[in-house]
């Protein structure tokens, strides 16, 4: 199935894990490895995930490397010209002519987010769309626009971003950015348990048990996620009516919640955009929790089809 096709290495880079695989042209993840994120700064990280690359190809042959990325990242160049803290010392971070330095392949970077929208316009459930509005909800909220199958960045980097949309909530922890009335306060993965543990009166947990309890019955826990489903669709709904998008992916590690936190989402965006927006359709991502390494690949090989042109 993989014979012939050219291989690239896709990264992830996060907050508390550093994630590696080689991509086939098709976005078929041949193998992968991870590291824990070092607390060290960014020349530490970009140690470590050099350190994955090298291991990768003691057995795999690749034409490039593709790197999605915290922050906001200027793509001519591959720096990080903003980021929150979620890695200490990131902003300015020259991802890519310090990996390409530690590994002698050609590097591409971009926004993580992007990245993963970038998989889901190639093989994923955009491919083919005219326009595309993708979020990721996981550990913050992000976002990314593409028409004609191209990615959007904007004048400042900064096109379909989401997490730090006015909201009329308050959030139980602070956005990235510190503020609590930023979506990322109120609808992340971590907002949802610390929306929980506020609720409930109990220590923070991991959104998996939030989950967990809500399947096993918790009416906390499943008012939790509706809430937080039902703002993001009265939020989409308002983003959906300024770019009118053909299609809304929704992706990242808290969608994997699936209905629960789906379907009140859906309702709401149905009840709050005008039409004819309100029949605009939102679908699932359909490359899972391999997303960031998928697209990544894919922008590594996509990079390398514009040079030879």
């Amino acid at each position: 199935m993989t014979h012939g096709q050219e291989r690239w290495i896709g990264v992830d880079i996060g907050g508390t894990k550093v994630a590696a695989a080689v991509v086939t042209s098709s976005g078929e993840v041949l193998e992968s490895v991870r590291a824990a994120t070092p607390a060290a700064g960014r020349d530490a990280v970009l140690d470590t995930t050099a350190a994955l690359i090298d291991q990768l190809r003691v057995t795999h042959t690749v034409d490039g490397i593709g790197v999605g990325a915290p922050g906001i990242v200027d793509r001519s160049s591959g720096r990080v010209v903003f980021a929150s803290d979620i890695l200490p010392g990131w902003m300015g971070a020259e991802v890519r002519s310090e990996l390409e330095a530690r590994t002698s392949l050609p590097v591409t970077v971009d926004n993580d987010v992007r990245v993963m929208a970038h998989g889901e316009n190639m093989i994923g459930a955009g491919h083919g769309r005219s326009s595309v509005l993708f979020v990721s909800i996981g550990t913050g909220i992000g976002g990314a626009l593409s028409i004609g199958g191209e990615l959007r960045h904007g004048a400042h980097g900064t096109a379909g971003e989401l997490a730090h949309l006015l909201v009329p909530a308050a959030g139980a922890i602070g956005c990235g950015c510190g503020r609590t009335d930023h979506l990322e306060a109120v609808a992340s993965g971590p907002a949802m348990a610390a929306e929980y543990a506020a609720r409930a009166g109990v220590p923070m947990q991991p959104l998996q048990k939030v989950v967990a309890l809500m399947h096993s019955g918790d009416p906390i826990a499943r008012a939790v996620i509706t809430d937080a489903g039902e703002l993001l669709g009265r939020v989409l709904a308002g983003v959906a009516t300024a770019f009118d998008p053909e299609v809304i992916v929704i992706g990242g590690g808290a969608a994997q919640i699936g209905a629960d936190l789906l379907s009140p989402l859906m309702s709401a965006f149905r009840v709050e955009a005008m039409k004819p927006i309100a029949e605009t359709a939102i679908l699932p991502a359909r490359l899972g929790t391999d997303a960031p390494l998928v697209g990544a690949g894919l922008l590594a090989a996509a990079t390398r089809t514009e040079v030879s042109r």
